[in-house]
């Protein structure tokens, strides 16, 4: 053992020097010992260095960064206006952030605030003029606060900048780089990263003082990760998606799985016929209430929920252990998507399944995936009537051997010698067995549907991997990815510069609350009474149905297809 693993081996977080009162809060909490990121994190932070961190959820990067600050906070301040900022880029991990940091930091008494949109701001000023050491929120409400006044930089000591690759996708770099203009200069500032693109490094340049690098101790190899969650591929027309669904989670028969679809009403639907098909199985989507999001997170993680079919912005920053499958029901919308919802799974060791489901057409888009992620995705073939019949039988046999194995129950040893006397054993127990059969899988309409197996997408044959002669890769930056005929659209806001709209806040309410990236968003028109948004056609009503269920700049605004009820003048 060299001197280096020996150091590893024995620190605690004791022997990073925390607080006893953050040592107690540790040890009620049920941490051992620190991980990676943690012990590379705890001493320069406490210290007071900026840093530039990678690394991906499920690492301990939260507490990487909540217990240096509330080291650095120290214990029941008496000022009102909040020492530690953290700016994350979803609702819901602005509460799971903001629960862990009150957690780390209740035997200090640490007041812990999350602020983000959505959500009635009055209530939120109201506990900003009663005093709070922490402040949690997403970059658009932040930003709203403080151009309202109603929350002081003025005493801000550490701002932590949490899934920054997540917040520049969602169109927040002007917020971002409001914010930091505005927090006292001499402040402490870390950011951390799953990704570390060249964006994320310019921030660090204007923003950060010799920032120092941590990077998360890969604990295996990438081909040990990748052995550890099986990914596979099942080309499917559209209409027959549903179906091949749930043939799928018949054969796989998943303890927990997140099932990601692109928009709500798409989530409603296919949470539907999941339950009409006797699986446990809820929605969560930006349309439901936080108390109703809250109850189905807490139904999985104590496993009395099975499938929980969401919409990405829901589901961001979950971490569930028990969750033992990811489903794409199309390809997501970037390679970098892909990889973010693969990595909820075949965590701490454990093995996982990612499976995605492909329309033909989407054959590109999972080569792109491929090809960033270095890896095949095996192309299976969706379940047959015939593959089910046997899954099935299969279970059966296994569940009467295991009761022949203990013993027949004597009711069941008594009914059959009684129907023995007057009929077959065999027939007695052919019938018994289609029985069972029967009352554990009711037969469905769809069972009996034949789902044609599609040919291997092209793009996975290497010789014809490059594109048409006649066809052009769109550069990023360079428009909206368009519709299948070429097509793109308009949506209309009722709210423009009069308002304060800004292009950013558009761009982040479409892609917080819709399948959207960036990159789909083309020109952004903003006049004084309204703004018109250019998005590929066949996703306006996607994305009118996204901002009629969120608040921009803290209102609501009339939202529509362009064209439909005229235009409001300027």
């Amino acid at each position: 053992m060299t001197d280096s693993d020996s150091d590893v081996s024995t620190t605690t977080f004791a022997t990073l020097g925390l607080r006893p009162e953050l040592l107690a809060a540790l040890e009620r909490l049920g941490h051992a010992e620190p991980t990676p990121i943690q012990r590379d994190a705890i001493i320069p932070l406490c210290a007071g260095a900026d840093a530039l961190g990678q690394a991906a959820t499920g690492t301990g990067k939260t507490g990487a960064f909540a217990l240096p600050m509330l080291q650095r906070l120290g214990e029941r301040r008496q000022a009102t206006a909040p020492a530690g900022l953290v700016l994350v880029p979803t609702r819901e991990l602005a509460l799971q952030v903001a629960d862990a940091i009150r957690d780390y930091g209740r035997e200090l008494g640490t007041r812990v605030l999350s602020v983000y949109g959505g959500e009635p701001i009055i209530g939120q000023i109201k506990a900003l003029q009663r005093g709070v050491d922490v402040v949690v929120a997403t970059p658009g409400r932040a930003l709203d606060h403080l151009n309202r006044g109603s929350m002081s930089f003025d005493e801000i000591a550490m701002v932590v900048l949490d899934e920054a690759d997540e917040m520049l996708d969602m169109g927040f770099a002007e917020d971002l780089e409001a914010i930091l203009g505005h927090a006292p200069d001499e402040r402490q500032t870390v950011l951390f990263s799953a990704t570390m693109p060249p964006r994320i490094e310019r921030i660090g340049r204007r923003h950060m003082r010799e920032p120092q690098r941590i990077l998360a101790e890969r604990t295996e190899s990438r081909e040990e990760e990748a052995a550890r969650v099986r990914e596979s591929a099942y080309v499917v027309a559209r209409h027959h998606r549903a179906g091949a669904l749930g043939r799928i989670l018949a054969m796989e028969e998943p303890s927990a799985a997140l099932i990601f679809c692109r928009t709500r009403a798409e989530v409603d639907d296919v949470t539907q016929r999941l339950a009409g098909r006797g699986h446990r199985a809820e929605a969560l989507h930006g349309g439901l209430s936080q108390e109703q999001r809250a109850r189905v997170i807490e139904r999985m993680r104590a496993g009395t929920l099975t499938l929980v079919v969401a919409t990405d912005v829901a589901a961001r920053g979950l971490d569930i252990d028990l969750l033992t499958h990811v489903i794409n029901l199309d390809v997501p919308s970037s390679p970098e998507v892909y990889v973010h919802r693969s990595g909820r799974v075949g965590r701490a060791g454990r093995e996982g399944v990612v499976i995605t489901i492909v329309h033909p057409r989407d054959q590109r888009a999972l080569a792109n995936i491929e090809r960033m992620a270095s890896r095949k995705i095996r192309i299976a073939a969706v379940p047959q009537p015939a593959d089910l019949a046997a899954r099935r039988r299969r279970a059966l046999a296994g569940r009467i051997a295991a009761l022949v194995g203990g013993g027949p129950p004597p009711q069941g040893r008594r009914l059959a010698e009684d129907l023995a006397t007057e009929l077959d054993p065999m027939a007695i127990a052919a019938a018994a067995l289609s029985l069972a059969e029967t009352a554990l899988w009711p037969p469905t309409d769809e069972d009996g549907i034949d789902i044609p197996p599609l040919p291997v997408p092209p793009a996975h044959d290497k010789r014809k991997r490059n594109p048409r002669p006649n066809e052009r890769r769109m550069p990023r930056g360079e428009g909206p990815k368009r519709g299948p005929d070429g097509a793109t659209g308009q949506v209309f806001v009722g709210a423009g510069r009069s308002a304060g709209v800004r292009p950013q806040d558009l761009v982040g309410a479409i892609t917080g609350e819709s399948s959207l990236s960036g990159r789909d968003i083309g020109a952004i028109k903003i006049h004084d009474r309204f703004a018109l948004v250019e998005v590929p056609r066949p996703r306006v009503d996607e994305v009118v149905r996204a901002l009629r269920g969120t608040t921009i700049k803290g209102r609501k605004a009339t939202v529509r297809p362009e064209g439909a009820g005229g235009r409001e003048r300027a």
